[in-house]
């Protein structure tokens, strides 16, 4: 397993594929599961750390899990996996979803400062920073003006030079959510990604 508190799997981890942080974990099966209890398996439900895709697996019978922990698709925990859509979540699973992102964008900062220094227009009249929650014209003016005078280092400077902008984290985390639980937006930006 992997530090939940890092952004880099162990090296145990390194080939196991792309890697996810467990939402909800069911040691006895699904219980919609009408198999007797000795032939269902362990089931758990992740996200992906790099397409925030949502995934059900099949645990190994001897695997340690738990919510919040980091797990490698391909590694020998994960007997098998699909892809799953948010509706099919159990509620404890889509209640870890917003815990889950927050993790995710604290423990690789960077990725996301990036998204404030690289964001481009989708159209001729639609910008990628009007897609975060509470971003206007003007305030989307102010963060394309302020990265002209250098990049972003962090959310704490984004929120310092970007009058009006003052939780630039919580904005992305929003917006990831949104995209995670709606598969319906026309623009996803960061859910679905490929990993």
């Amino acid at each position: 397993m992997s530090d939940p508190q890092s952004d880099v799997p162990d090296a145990a981890d390194a080939d196991d594929g792309p890697v996810v942080v467990l939402l909800d974990v069911l040691p006895n099966g699904r219980p919609d599961d009408d198999r007797p209890p000795s032939r269902k398996s362990p089931v758990a439900y992740g996200l992906g750390i790099d397409s925030f895709r949502l995934y059900e697996l099949a645990l190994d019978e001897d695997a340690d899990a738990a919510v919040s922990d980091r797990i490698g698709l391909d590694g020998s925990a994960v007997g098998r996996y699909h892809e799953v859509s948010y509706d099919e979540l159990t509620r404890n699973a889509a209640a870890e979803v917003e815990y889950a992102v927050e993790a995710i964008v604290d423990a690789d900062e960077a990725r996301f400062v990036d998204f404030y220094n690289e964001a481009g227009p989708i159209t001729l009249r639609l910008h990628q920073l009007n897609l975060l929650p509470g971003i206007g014209k003007q305030l989307r003016n102010n963060v394309l003006d302020e990265r002209k005078r250098g990049p972003f280092e962090s959310f704490a400077e984004v929120s310092e030079r970007v009058s009006g902008l003052h939780r630039p984290r919580e904005v992305i985390v929003e917006r990831i959510v949104e995209e995670i639980g709606k598969d319906d937006l026309k623009y996803q930006t960061f859910a679905g990604r490929e990993e």
